[in-house]
This record gives structure tokens, C-alpha cells and sequence, in this order.
């Protein structure tokens, strides 16, 4: 997400759907999931005693009414042994519930869907849990006070779902440190378009809908799951180094600088490969699309295609958003922070990488940037790696001061051990997650340097540095 997008926009509740429905009263008694993985700032996010592996989500809209209908699997492995467990969903309507192909009795209450299976499961059972459900899909509004969800747009849909944006189209474990596979097919009105993450593995057309089956085979986190549902404009292609590229274009979106920063995308890419390791993923590209004035404006580093929403404002793309974007790929995408609080380690890192390609183009230097972002006064509100509640969570200090934290590893370490960093952190943690301690620990195996006191002053400290 680019830096400052969000943190202006004044502090409401997370938005939560009080319907209950049930197939069932929940027995209690034994060892249980917990509602929630005890996330510090999103203590309900997630849920307790059981690993998702991978979703089958098989879903149709109707653009006319916004209703969305379908079914999610759910393949996981008890990490426990647990009576119930329970899925993120919000609002929808769930029609019913099996698990291993057994009716489960189920009860809702808030987000939180509790499903009780015929049987227990123990700790190592591999299940699946179904969910057949339905409605219109809902936005959600967020502490900071932006929106994230499913965005209806005039011809379709956007879903957007930092930080738990996804359970508004999909039931599961929505928190950053249960990464599963993906298989996402969406059907719609024939002559509109569905991309999503991953590869696009097949079409068919019956009854005057198309089906889009998107295929996701890295891991990825559940709030970097998208799908666009709408007119676009398909390019293919790929980068110098070979990377295959899809990119789904708004037609509408016909500012010069969107075309302009699009067509650079192979570029940036390939420069950025150079600095943080072979690019991870089997494709790449970028969702370009409109949404309704006031909703969107933000852009979102979605898993090996980033999405760059305009609400008839501002350009869709700009160049030093599709670099931050793209650098997450690496930084988020590739290696997810394990819980919120860690996510500086997403837009510090996606902020230096600005830096960097502004001074490769020859514009503003690291070493201006950084004097900057030290100057700013909102800089300094909080420790990059704690922010004080959820309404901070995409607030100057993660983006400005995160980059700063790095910007001073490198004076540190020197030029040399910090791109070594730089490469070899991504790989280190592929695919997995990390937080902030496994980077500090990572970074002082690089170097003699002691590292403690500069992470003391420029990563946990509160108050401002004499000078940088």
C-alpha cells in the first residue's frame, strides 16, 4: 500500500455485522479453537486451531444486484484438538456447512463464524470445511477510517482486503501468519472479464456466463487476495529477464501518466530483481480499475498483480506507487509480516525501494529522502515497530520511519552487507512469514557491527535522534 494513503481519513470502529444465523446450537466442553489469533492490534483477526493449506472458492456475481453466491472448501490441519472452530466472515448469508462432507452445526455471531463438526478433531486431522453462502457483499470501514472489502463498481467489482478485507466474499483464517494456496473461479455475465492472483487457468462459457478459474499456488495471505470483475483491456507480455506479465486495464483509465507508469512495469521489475533477488512469483502485472468517487484511492501490493484503484480523482498509476507496489512482491507478498504490528517490514522496506528508483532516475537522492522523512514531524509519533492501535497501522512512522530504520542499517552495515540484506532477506523466509525480531536477528548475522544500539534508537525508540 503506498505510503500515507489511509492515514488521513478520520477513526471509526471496524465495521461488524451483528446478524446471527445457525444451523445449530454449539456444544461446548471441549478443547477449542480460539476466535481470534490474539493478533496485538487486531486481537480478533484469525482464528485458533487449525492451518489452512489451501481455499477452493467457487463463486457467482450478478454486477445488476451485487449479489455474490457460491461455495468455499477449506482444506486445513488441526494444530489442535478442538470441538468447533471458527472462520472470519462478515455479513452474507451462510446456507449451510459440512465438514469432511458431514452436515456441521454452525452459529454466527459478529464476524465469526463458529462451526462445530460431527466428529472432533485432534491435532495432525487434515479436514475440509464447505460453506455454501450468499448476499451482497459489504464494505468494511477500518479504525483508520478508510473502506477495504468488495467494492462495487459500474460494471463489476473490485475486492480489496488489507487488513481483513477478505472475509467480506470469503470465509477463512484471516490473518497474515496462515498463508494457503488458491484456486478462484468466478462466474459472471458473458462479455465481462474476472482477474485475480495467480495464473489464469482456464475459461468456459455456458448459458450466457463466463467462468474464470484463477489458480494460486504460492502461498499467500489471505488480505492479498483479489478479484476484479469488469471491462478491461488485456495486455500480455513479459520482462527482459522472461517473467510473464498480465496486465487488466480500466478502459476508461485514460490519463498519460497511468499508460506511461503500465508500460514502464517491466522495467521496474527487472531493476528490481537486481536489488532484492529473482523475482518470486510465476507472473506478474497490475489491476487497473474504477471505483466509486470517495471509496478507493488507494493502491494495494495484491499477491503477484497489484491493484491500482482511481476514483475519478487522481491518475490510477503513478511511477513511484507501481515501484512501492511492486517492491512488496518481494517485501509482504513473498515474505508476510506475522502479525500487523510487523508491518513496517512491508512499507519500510516498499518506501526505501521509492527512494531508491527516485535516485536511479536521477531525481532526489537516498541521502535527501531520508533527510526528509527525518524532518517531518509526523515521523516521529511512534516506533515504526509498534503502532499504538490499528487506527495507526498505515500511519507516516511504518511507512517514513521504517525506511529510516533501513536507511541507518546501511551507514551501519556499509554497502556492501546491506544489499547482501537486501537479496537474501526475501529468501531466507520465501514464502513463509517473519516478524520483526527475525529481521533484527538476520540483519546482525551480516555484520560485526553491533547493531543493538542504532535498533534501540531508530527502531524502538520514542524519542526523535539528535540528528541523523
Amino acid at each position: 500500500m503506498p505510503a500515507l494513503a489511509r492515514a488521513a481519513m478520520p477513526v471509526l470502529l471496524l465495521a461488524c455485522c451483528l446478524s446471527c444465523s445457525s444451523g445449530g446450537a454449539v456444544a461446548s466442553g471441549a478443547p477449542d479453537g480460539a476466535p481470534g489469533v490474539g493478533d496485538r492490534l487486531l486481537p480478533e483477526a484469525g482464528n485458533g486451531g487449525y492451518d489452512v493449506s489451501h481455499y477452493g472458492l467457487d463463486l457467482s456475481y450478478d454486477p445488476v444486484g451485487g449479489r455474490l453466491s457460491g461455495t468455499a472448501v477449506v482444506s486445513a490441519t488441526a494444530t489442535q484438538s478442538v470441538s468447533r472452530f471458527d472462520l472470519d466472515l462478515s455479513g452474507l448469508t451462510v446456507g449451510a456447512v459440512t465438514v469432511d462432507g458431514r452436515p456441521a452445526k454452525f452459529r454466527r455471531f459478529g464476524t465469526e463464524l463458529t462451526v462445530q463438526p460431527a466428529r472432533q478433531l485432534t491435532r495432525g486431522d487434515r479436514f475440509q470445511a464447505t460453506v455454501t453462502y450468499a448476499g451482497v457483499p459489504q464494505l468494511l470501514t477500518d479504525a483508520d477510517g478508510s473502506h477495504e472489502g468488495w467494492f462495487r463498481t459500474d460494471d463489476g467489482a473490485l475486492a480489496l482486503g488489507e487488513p481483513v478485507g477478505s472475509m467480506a466474499w470469503f470465509p477463512g483464517n484471516d490473518h497474515p501468519s496462515d498463508k494457503a494456496a488458491y484456486d478462484i473461479t468466478v462466474s459472471v455475465p458473458a462479455g465481462l472479464s474476472v482477474v485475480s492472483n495467480g495464473e489464469l487457468a482456464g475459461t468456459t462459457t455456458a448459458g450466457g456466463r463466463t467462468a474464470f478459474h484463477w489458480r494460486v499456488t504460492a502461498p499467500m495471505a489471505t488480505y492479498l487476495a483479489t478479484v476484479g470483475i469488469g471491462h478491461y483491456d488485456v495486455t500480455r507480455g513479459r520482462t527482459r529477464s522472461g517473467v510473464p506479465l498480465y496486465e487488466a486495464v480500466d478502459p476508461r483509465s485514460d490519463d498519460p501518466r497511468t499508460a506511461a507508469a503500465v508500460k514502464r512495469l517491466p522495467e521496474i521489475l527487472d531493476w528490481e530483481s537486481t536489488l532484492f533477488g529473482p523475482y518470486p512469483f510465476a507472473s506478474s502485472g497490475v489491476v487497473v480499475d474504477h471505483l466509486p468517487r470517495g471509496l478507493g484511492g488507494y493502491a494495494l501490493e495484491t499477491q503477484n498483480r497489484p491493484s491500482f484503484p482511481g476514483d475519478s480523482g487522481p491518475p490510477a498509476v503513478q511511477l513511484d506507487t507501481l515501484v512501492h507496489e511492486l517492491s512488496h512482491q518481494w517485501f509482504g507478498d513473498w515474505v508476510t509480516p506475522a502479525s500487523w504490528q510487523d508491518i513496517w517490514l512491508n512499507e519500510g522496506f516498499a518506501t526505501y525501494a521509492e527512494w531508491l528508483w527516485t535516485q536511479h532516475e536521477g531525481g532526489t537522492s537516498v541521502d535527501r529522502s531520508a533527510a526528509d522523512a527525518f524532518a517531518a514531524e509526523a515521523t516521529w509519533a511512534f516506533p515504526p515497530a509498534a503502532p499504538p492501535s490499528a487506527a495507526e497501522l498505515f500511519a507516516a512512522p511504518v511507512y517514513s520511519r521504517g525506511a529510516l530504520v533501513l536507511y541507518e542499517l546501511r551507514r551501519a552495515m556499509g554497502d556492501r552487507a546491506f544489499s547482501t540484506l537486501l537479496r537474501t532477506w526475501p529468501a531466507a523466509h520465501a514464502g513463509g512469514t517473519a516478524d520483526t525480531a527475525d529481521f533484527t536477528a538476520f540483519a546482525q548475522r551480516l555484520t560485526t557491527h553491533d547493531l543493538t544500539p542504532l535498533l534501540r534508537t531508530w527502531l524502538y525508540g520514542k524519542a526523535k535522534p539528535a540528528h541523523l
